[in-house]
């Protein structure tokens, strides 16, 4: 008998939006579950380290015919910084980086929403880490909106940003003996995110 291979996935099987509801306008909650606000930054000039923030909570306001009403709030906790590394976690999380008996947590809350093109939109909003607070933006894509198997309307949302940490008073570094520092001021902030409509 011939042995049969499953069919390899396809990259389009993954990055296909899926915007298949044309009004998504309501309140809804972020899914912690099925949301990553990930981190990166350069350590030592060679290498990228990559971490992530594990407690959370957020709340969007969505509206589909008038963007501009649209707003969002994230609270991070600020001591769930996980890089894999339980040393680099404990250091994080010190007065050296983000000081998380001092400042427990890390918020975002919008100002303004624009829409730049069919699914995107710039987000713009006050930023507060460690007490200090500073206005960004981020470009959000709309990845998709369903309906999932449980009756929940999903909108999923993916972005970035890159900040330089001693705008927030994040400053320790370390010099190298061959030049340049430990840990790169410009860190990325990464958004995979996952809304559900409130009931």
């Amino acid at each position: 008998m011939g042995r049969h291979r499953a069919q390899e996935p396809d990259a389009s099987d993954f990055d296909a939006a899926t915007s298949a509801l044309p009004d998504v306008t309501g309140d809804y909650t972020v899914d912690v579950a099925h949301t990553r606000i990930g981190i990166r930054a350069r350590h030592a000039m060679v290498t990228t380290v990559r971490g992530a923030f594990t407690a959370f909570t957020g709340a969007a306001h969505l509206d589909t015919a008038d963007p501009a009403a649209s707003s969002v709030t994230l609270r991070i906790d600020a001591a769930s910084i996980d890089t894999g590394n339980a040393d680099r976690d404990a250091h994080l999380r010190s007065a050296d980086f983000l000081d998380v008996d001092t400042h427990p947590e890390l918020t975002f809350a919008s100002t303004g929403v624009e829409q730049l093109d069919d699914d995107v939109y710039r987000v713009t909003g006050d930023l507060t880490i460690k007490g200090a607070t500073r206005e960004v933006s981020v470009d959000f894509t709309l990845s998709g909106s369903a309906q999932d198997p449980f009756g929940n309307l999903r909108v999923g949302f993916e972005g970035a940003l890159v900040l330089k940490r001693s705008d927030w008073q994040l400053t320790w570094n370390a010099a190298l003996e061959t030049g340049g520092v430990l840990v790169s001021d410009k860190i990325q902030i990464e958004f995979d995110v996952s809304v559900i409509k409130d009931s």
